[in-house]
């Protein structure tokens, strides 16, 4: 929808904000030079007070919180998918172009970076590169971390303080400056759940949130979504769900987030 008058505080000339979403008065959204050229923003988000999102082409996907103070900026597009949850006084740089996926965390006071320069290149400085970032899904920076422009892939975890300026690999956790794996003394951050398991928590968790089962159904493969139909369909192999932003549905994604189980819409 086009939100310019709800939403006096975002400047740009493609303006998307999704349906229960919360802006502070005391944001910022706007391009580097003025007007950004495209802002969306999903479905029941909420962005912090104090705010600072100043990049050209920002994109925030449904169920995502941006909290106070956090800064957002760069001459490249920032796309951050669905059920993010970015703590307070973060930075997050996209002069490179940043990419991170869907339920992520990034804790509070984390700086995520895809640039490294200043010094003087007339003078003979090295340190000059604009990479980019990229940040995998189910990725979880605890707080304090400070990261590189690396690649962090589906599932790895830095611990709190940690410094990465390597690349983070599949469901390993990173501790200390510079950041090292530690999961073969500690484990993944991710065990094996069988489906069974998780077609039993989720229908628990129906159960528990008070949810109509006439309006959410649980599944185990997408061949049970039905499109047609005011059912909300959620498949736990996928991790997918038919959104149909049912108030049924909206209580029931609320209840799972941000640790009980994380859906994305089906695509």
């Amino acid at each position: 929808m086009q939100a310019t008058a709800t939403y006096p505080n975002i400047d740009a000339v493609e303006i998307e904000v999704g349906e229960g979403t919360v802006i502070e008065e005391s944001a910022v959204i706007m391009g580097l030079n003025g007007p950004a050229t495209t802002i969306k923003i999903g479905d029941n988000c909420y962005i912090g007070k104090n705010v600072q999102i100043i990049c050209d082409h920002f994109e925030l996907g449904d169920y995502s919180k941006i909290h106070h103070n956090t800064n957002v900026h760069g001459y490249k597009p920032c796309v951050i998918g669905h059920n993010a949850w970015v703590g307070q006084y973060s930075i997050i740089d996209s002069i490179g172009g940043t990419t991170i996926g869907n339920n992520c965390g990034i804790g509070a006071h984390s700086q995520l970076w895809s640039h490294i320069k200043y010094g003087d290149t007339l003078e003979g400085c090295r340190f000059l590169s604009e990479n980019s970032l990229t940040v995998g899904n189910d990725v979880w920076f605890v707080g304090h971390c400070i990261v590189s422009p690396i690649t962090a892939e589906d599932k790895s975890m830095a611990m709190v303080g940690s410094v990465v300026t390597k690349n983070m690999e599949y469901n390993q956790i990173y501790a200390g400056s510079p950041a090292r794996s530690l999961s073969e003394k500690i484990g993944p951050q991710f065990e094996n759940v069988s489906l069974d398991e998780k077609m039993e928590r989720m229908n628990i968790y129906v159960k528990e949130a008070g949810i109509s089962e006439e309006k959410v159904k649980v599944v185990s493969n997408i061949t049970e979504f039905n499109f047609d139909d005011e059912v909300s369909y959620f498949d736990v192999a996928s991790r997918t769900y038919t959104k149909k932003r049912s108030t049924e549905e909206v209580k029931f994604m609320k209840y799972l987030l941000p640790e009980k189980g994380k859906f994305v819409p089906y695509e």
